[in-house]
Order: C-alpha cells, then sequence, then structure tokens
C-alpha cells in the first residue's frame, strides 16, 4: 500500500488499522528546540475521540497518544517526531460482526475497491485503512503543525455549517472563537446548533445517518505562500481534505456561488487599510488568488457524506461466491461524521499551511525582495500564542435542547 505521506518539507506519514493494535504518525519537519505541548496534543485527539457524546459511535477508544521519538526531556531535536496511539476497543463481538460480512459489499464502504486492488487479503475489519479512525494520528501530526503555527501567530479553527440541510448563519471568525465546541455538534451558530442536533436524535431513531457540512478559517496566514501552477496552495490544501474518506466536495471561498455571479460581484476590491497595506473588501477568493495566499483568512467549506453504515437494508453483492445479497448493518456507527471530522479537516489544512511556509521562507531567502513588498501582505493581527494553544483546552458545553 503506498500514498501514507503528506507534504513535502513538513510531512506526515501514518500507518495502522481499525481494529490493529494501533496507529502511527511519524512527522518530519518539527523545528528543534520547541518544547512540544503533549496536553495541546491530547487536547485535539480529544476532539475527534469516539464515544464522548450522544451523536458519536459507542466505540470506546481512548486515543492516548504517546511519543516514542524525536523529544529529549520535552523539548523537540529536529529528529522526526514518533507518535503512537494503541487501540484498546477491540472487542471479539466487533471482530466477529465484521467476518460474518467479510465478503459482502458495504454500500458507501471501500470492500469492492478493496477487492479489486488486494483481493482476498484485503483489510475487512473495521474497514483497515479505509476506516475513519485512521484519521486519529492525522490530527495527532497536525496537532505538531498547529503549534509550529502558532509561534507564527496563524490559527486554525472548523465548526459545523450545515447538517442534514439545516444551515447555520455565516459567522465571523471572532464568533467561531467565541463559539468553539460549546455543543455537542460544534456549530457556532448556537440556535442553529439546536435545532440540527434534535434531527440528528430523530434520524437515528431511524436508523439512518446525515451528512453535512465543514468551514475551517485559517486566520494570521502571511500572505505569499504557494506556487502559481501545480503547488497552489488551494491545491495542498485540497489534497489534504479530500484524502478524508468522508469528503464529497471542497468549496474555497465563494466556492459553488460563483457560478450565478457576475465578476463585478465576485472580485474582491483592494484597499489600503490605515497601516497602508493592502486588504480586500470581500473574501470571495478564500483567501488565495493565483494560487498564493493573499494575507486574508483563508476559508473553505468541505461537504461530509452521511455515515455509510446504517441499520436499514440493503442490497450487496457478496464478492467471494459472486451472487446478489442482502445487508443489514449491526457494527457501532456515528449518525453523522461531522462533530469529528472537523479536527481532521484542521489538521490537514495546518499540514498543508506549514509545508508551505516552510517552501516559502527557503524561496524568500533566494529572492531577496524589496521588504515593501512582503509588508504589503502582512496578516491581521492574530491572538498571542498561548491564547491560540488554550483554545484546544476549551470543553464542550452543552446548550439548551442538545441533548
Amino acid at each position: 500500500m503506498m500514498g501514507n505521506t503528506f507534504g513535502r518539507l513538513f510531512r506526515i506519514t501514518t500507518c495502522g488499522e481499525s481494529y490493529g493494535g494501533g496507529l502511527a504518525c511519524i512527522v518530519d519537519g518539527a523545528p528543534p528546540g520547541m518544547r512540544l505541548n503533549l496536553e495541546h496534543i491530547q487536547a485535539e485527539l480529544d476532539k475527534r475521540r469516539p464515544g464522548q457524546r450522544k451523536l458519536e459511535s459507542p466505540r470506546k477508544e481512548t486515543d492516548q497518544v504517546q511519543v516514542f521519538a524525536g523529544l529529549l526531556e520535552g523539548v523537540t531535536t529536529g529528529a522526526p517526531v514518533g507518535l503512537i496511539i494503541y487501540n484498546v476497543d477491540t472487542q471479539k463481538i466487533h471482530v466477529d460482526q465484521y467476518r460474518a460480512v467479510k465478503d459482502l459489499i458495504r454500500p458507501g464502504h471501500a470492500e469492492h475497491t478493496f477487492f479489486l486492488k488486494y483481493g482476498e487479503w484485503a483489510d475487512w475489519c473495521g474497514a483497515g485503512r479505509a476506516s475513519g479512525r485512521e484519521t486519529c494520528v492525522r490530527v495527532a501530526g497536525g496537532a505538531v503543525a498547529k503549534q509550529v503555527l502558532a509561534r507564527e501567530g496563524i490559527e486554525v479553527l472548523g465548526h459545523v455549517v450545515e447538517s442534514h440541510g439545516i444551515k447555520a448563519a455565516p459567522l465571523s471568525f471572532e464568533q467561531v472563537a467565541e463559539n468553539y465546541r460549546r455543543n455537542d455538534l460544534n456549530c457556532c451558530d448556537l440556535a442553529a446548533a439546536e435545532t440540527m442536533i434534535k434531527d440528528l436524535l430523530k434520524v437515528r431513531e431511524d436508523g439512518d445517518t446525515c451528512g453535512g457540512a465543514i468551514e475551517v478559517v485559517a486566520r494570521g496566514v502571511p500572505g505569499g505562500l504557494g506556487e502559481p501552477v501545480f503547488d497552489k496552495l488551494r491545491a495542498a490544501i485540497a489534497h489534504g481534505i479530500m484524502s478524508i474518506g468522508a469528503v464529497t466536495a471542497l468549496e474555497i471561498g465563494g466556492g459553488t456561488a460563483a457560478s450565478a455571479m457576475c465578476g463585478s460581484e465576485w472580485n474582491d476590491e483592494p484597499y489600503l487599510d490605515e497601516n497602508g497595506v493592502v486588504r480586500f473588501r470581500t473574501n470571495y477568493a478564500g483567501g488565495m488568488l493565483g494560487g498564493i495566499s493573499n494575507g486574508d483568512e483563508i476559508r473553505i467549506r468541505l461537504t461530509v457524506k452521511p455515515t455509510p453504515t446504517i441499520s436499514k437494508k440493503q442490497a450487496s453483492v457478496d464478492m467471494a461466491k459472486m451472487e446478489q445479497a442482502e445487508l443489514a448493518a449491526i457494527t457501532r456507527r456515528d449518525v453523522t461524521i461531522c462533530p469529528r471530522i472537523y479536527p481532521v479537516a484542521e489538521a490537514m489544512v495546518a499540514a498543508a499551511i506549514l509545508d508551505a511556509m516552510y517552501m516559502a521562507k527557503g524561496y524568500e531567502y533566494f529572492a531577496r525582495l524589496p521588504e515593501k513588498w512582503p509588508k504589503q501582505t502582512a496578516p491581521r493581527a492574530v491572538s498571542p500564542h498561548d491564547e491560540i494553544i488554550q483554545r484546544a483546552f476549551r470543553r464542550p458545553e452543552v446548550v439548551a435542547g442538545s441533548r
């Protein structure tokens, strides 16, 4: 199996399966001399850990991270950072449930394509590398990236903006930060969150699941990151986001709204702020122009499919017998993937931005452009490093109607 590394200079390599002994992440590019905040990494993992809320799979994984390489007395040495998470809830009853349907194609899952690629040796237990469980070590690696970005005043936040067709109101970065993780769904429009959660609980009673959408906002990103052609920053972000198994679509900035707009509406008009720095009155471009960051907020929106495991009977095919079959899944599942996928999206965006920064800083050293050009794309003021890190420790506060 190939393609388990993301990034060029800052790189995340993952391994492990849903029902194996555990999962690991190797992070290349962590700078030396950085005191790695392990509590922050654990707090990021706790965001996506299953079994915490009524909307989630009851699987009881603790997702306790251990660092086995790259640290000396808590400080990075410049060597690869090794992170490992052991699986602790791999009970025989659940393995047997997967064994009973191992030859059947589960609609919405990767069984068919795994049969085509790996034949009879394909991992059938919990979907193996195709399982959402694979994403926990992405979050661990992304947490390292976030700590490096925080030193540069860059923050990445994700939140639920749609569930089963119920949409949240557009929010500023400040509003997202204020209401971040204040309910079980992490929808920062608190009124919409109540409606979404009530709807999800009803759908779960019917044995079904729902899709939704996540917005990720990166604030403080300097201008000049990315290349104009194949290595656009938006292409790197898209690579990271679209590598997440449950994501079906990605919009950048105004996204698909462009199809209904005129150029006079879509174009983000520039102006000089009180400090003589170029700003934009709108952000339909999502903080990137010509594939390069422009100093504005990077905003993306990703569409998340409904959890494919449902309790309703569906048609299938027995790949061993090559016969038509019927499947009624009985394994554990989330009614929606949204409240556990946003930290994965944050991690991939953070890793893509940090990798682009490494590339850009190397280029800038040799380009030696006059200072006035980089200064024209200086980012807006952001929270201090400690405040950015502390956001990860905020625990969900249940709002009325969310149970």
